[in-house]
């Protein structure tokens, strides 16, 4: 397995992006942005991440992240935010965000276990209104809080 820069037409590798995002609204608006990271299983892409600038320039934020399903709780998302972490540092940022469904705890402990911290808590973020379908569940929780969570990076010496 080998992480490395997608460089080519972000259509090609959507369906990648979906696995993460129910809105297609949200997807269609952000999927131009920013760096994109593939993990590749010989030609074929298991996994990726999309790093964008945050809002301020001290910081990055990982914006949409995947594994392909047969291939999750090998290390392939662990490889991609460390690769993610290495460009970011590499740019001079400060910190890393990401943000993830409140409902979904596996995503709460993947971060955790990557070393991020919890930020803060935005609420009703998943909704119509923003594009996401009604009553969506994730191990039994309703998705309707966006929880944001971070990482404080280490210079370069």
């Amino acid at each position: 397995m080998r992480v490395e820069e997608y460089r080519g037409d972000r259509a090609g590798i959507r369906w990648l992006f979906e696995l993460a995002e129910d809105s297609a609204v949200e997807l269609d608006g952000y999927l131009g942005d920013g760096a994109v990271l593939v993990a590749w299983d010989g030609g074929r892409p298991v996994g990726h991440l999309q790093l964008v600038a945050g809002a301020d320039p001290d910081s990055a934020e990982i914006k949409n992240m995947a594994v392909v399903e047969d291939r999750r709780g090998q290390g392939i998302g662990a490889a991609l935010v460390r690769a993610a972490v290495g460009r970011a540092t590499a740019e001079g940022r400060r910190v890393v965000l990401v943000a993830t469904g409140a409902a979904d705890v596996g995503n709460l402990r993947f971060y955790q276990r990557q070393g991020f911290r919890f930020r803060s808590v935005e609420r009703d973020a998943f909704t119509p209104a923003s594009g996401y379908p009604a009553g969506i569940m994730v191990d039994g929780i309703e998705l309707r809080d966006r929880v944001w969570l971070d990482r404080e990076l280490q210079p370069h010496p």
